[in-house]
């Protein structure tokens, strides 16, 4: 890789971390706005970085909001409309289940099925950030994002991101893979938030507490922390859960990768157990 390509993709990485560490200082009450100046409308041009970022947390940049640890953040607000705009949210179709096929034909598609399964994901984060955003923004949401529905109606028109299809179920005996789809899917782990994805979370608990243990055992200790997340949010639903998550939370926490992705994945888990971050 050019040592251009890798600069950047440093400076993007970065990016990333900082707005994470910013949510999480809103989300624990450490003051300060999710995107301080000079990151947000009115204070000049947002560097692409930044709106990259932002399109990268999606939903979670609204987290503190979502779970009630702050007031309306208007600046955070404008920073994820204005990423929208500058990062449109693709109109990936779900992709349709594909008919039975030889051993050679599943492997020869390989690529494409995960191809597939990435639209999905990106679907489904979009359509999360459409309805935060359409609720934070109220009627001035088709000012700042034309095409705007507002609530969640169910229907492909909300911000541009439409609702996708269907969810990620998990195949027989692959409860491994289909775990690992969640914890991309994690920022949608939220308050506010229900569909299809949350309805294979509590039909799937078992799959998800499986893919935890897993990954913290194989030190994925980001993917343990989304995946514990769900786990956290199905208690906030009332399900019974086959696994404590508390002794989880603990865990990844003392042993992680210290980022503050993970930290913010964690907080946010904490947050939906007991309503406060330590």
């Amino acid at each position: 890789m050019p040592t251009a390509d890798l600069a950047l993709r440093d400076e993007y990485a970065a990016a990333v971390e900082r707005l994470a560490g910013h949510t999480l200082d809103a989300l624990r009450g450490a003051g300060g706005a999710v995107a301080p100046a000079p990151a947000f409308p009115g204070t000049g041009p947002v560097p692409r970085p930044v709106l990259a970022a932002a399109r990268v947390l999606g939903p979670d940049v609204l987290a503190p909001q979502a779970l009630g640890a702050t007031g309306p953040d208007e600046q955070a607000v404008l920073l994820l409309a204005e990423a929208h705009r500058a990062f449109p949210p693709s109109a990936f179709p779900a992709p349709a289940p594909a008919p039975a096929r030889s051993a050679d034909a599943r492997s020869a598609d390989a690529d494409q099925e995960r191809a597939a399964g990435a639209a999905l994901v990106t679907a489904w984060r979009d359509w999360g950030t459409a309805v935060l955003l359409a609720r934070a923004l109220g009627p001035a949401a088709d000012a700042l994002l034309p095409g705007a529905t507002g609530e969640d109606t169910g229907e492909d028109t909300a911000l541009g991101a439409p609702r996708p299809g269907h969810a990620p179920q998990p195949e027989p005996y692959a409860w491994q893979a289909w775990s690992v789809r969640m914890a991309q899917l994690s920022a949608l782990a939220l308050p506010g938030l229900d569909g299809p994805v949350h309805d294979a979370a509590r039909e799937h608990s078992l799959a998800l507490a499986r893919g935890a243990v897993r990954s913290l055992l194989r030190c994925d200790h980001r993917v343990a922390a989304r995946l514990t997340r769900w786990l956290a949010w199905l208690a906030a639903d009332g399900r019974e859960l086959p696994l404590e998550v508390e002794p989880m939370l603990e865990r990844i926490r003392a042993v992680g990768d210290g980022s503050a992705r993970t930290a913010l994945e964690l907080a946010v888990a904490e947050h939906l157990l007991t309503g406060r971050v330590s």
